[in-house]
């Protein structure tokens, strides 16, 4: 797994490279440099959908075991900081993340369901605001043919959210570890324990109604809150968009990104995404990169300093 990441990685950044490439790199970079401290102010902002994120994860924890809200907080950031920087196919920070929350969580199995639900929840509220983004698109008369293509993969994504969803309900790990279990001729019970434990953390997680729902309403407004990025970025480097316009970039770049999550970083399909979506709403290739540019530079501010407290926590 980790080859492949470095191949998508290598692949990546070949692309990303090719994009800058053909366009004007000095006149990109005179943009993101006269722009600096608004653009240090636009990646400030992201405090705003971690906190909501933070505030969304904690509903998922049993009411008698949930961490601070300052903890929980922090570890988003890790999270966040390892999917967005190192080279991990966007799945490393799940593990980072359980790995500092096991030494303070009473029950293990609660930390990995509360994960396990989380990431599943958050592909259906993703999926709702990539619906918004389109549903915006269309309204502006944008779109088209594009926002016919990002509904297909809207409809993967609940497909894929939904299935998630369902294998959790139903116990689809401790079947499998049962079936594993019995290939391996009876010697690996330990671990269809755990996955028993896991399970019945997953099914309380999800009867408990008022939290799953309340999950995914914070996490769209996160989604949406994310588009606030977008719309400073653009504002300081000249190029101001509307809200709605803010909001269908943030939600086809997020898609596009969530699509390829095998790519670490999602390095040149982050940058490719900028380039077409910004075309449907009227931005120019280099603008699009220096709005890419821009995101990388959050990247570096925000969660540079999140592998720092992950390497403490650790």
């Amino acid at each position: 797994m980790k080859r492949v990441a470095r191949v998508l990685a290598i692949v990546g950044l070949a692309v990303a490279a090719a994009l800058f490439a053909r366009q004007n790199v000095a006149q990109i970079a005179h943009l993101v440099g006269s722009a600096i401290p608004g653009l240090m102010l636009a990646a400030a902002f992201h405090a705003l959908p971690m906190v909501t994120n933070a505030i969304a994860w904690r509903r998922l924890f049993p009411r008698a075991d949930r961490p601070p809200l300052a903890f929980v907080l922090r570890v988003v950031w890790i999270r966040e900081s390892v999917n967005g920087v190192l080279p991990v196919a966007r799945v490393g920070g799940e593990i980072a993340a359980y790995r500092v929350l096991r030494k303070h969580v009473s029950s293990r199995a609660a930390v990995a369901a509360s994960l396990a639900a989380d990431v599943a929840l958050s592909v259906l509220s993703q999926a709702a605001f990539a619906l918004l983004g389109i549903s915006l698109l269309l309204a502006s008369g944008h779109g088209g043919r594009f926002a016919r293509e990002l509904a297909f993969g809207v409809a993967a994504m609940l497909l894929a959210g939904g299935a998630f969803l369902l294998a959790q309900r139903k116990g689809a790990l401790t079947g499998a570890a049962a079936l594993i279990e019995r290939l391996f001729s009876g010697k690996l019970r330990s671990a269809r324990a755990r996955s028993l434990r896991v399970d019945r953390a997953l099914r309380d997680v999800h009867a408990r109604h008022a939290d799953v729902v309340a999950c995914v309403v914070l996490q769209f407004v996160a989604w949406v809150l994310s588009a606030g990025e977008t719309w400073l970025a653009l504002h300081f480097l000249g190029h101001p968009v509307s809200i709605a316009e803010a909001i269908a970039i943030e939600a086809s770049v997020q898609a596009a990104n969530s699509v390829a999550f095998a790519v670490p970083a999602a390095v040149g399909v982050q940058e490719g995404a900028f380039i077409v979506i910004g075309s449907v709403v009227g931005l120019d290739a280099t603008t699009a990169l220096a709005l890419a540019a821009a995101r990388r530079l959050r990247d570096l501010v925000i969660f540079l300093p999140g592998l720092v407290a992950w390497h403490r926590s650790e």
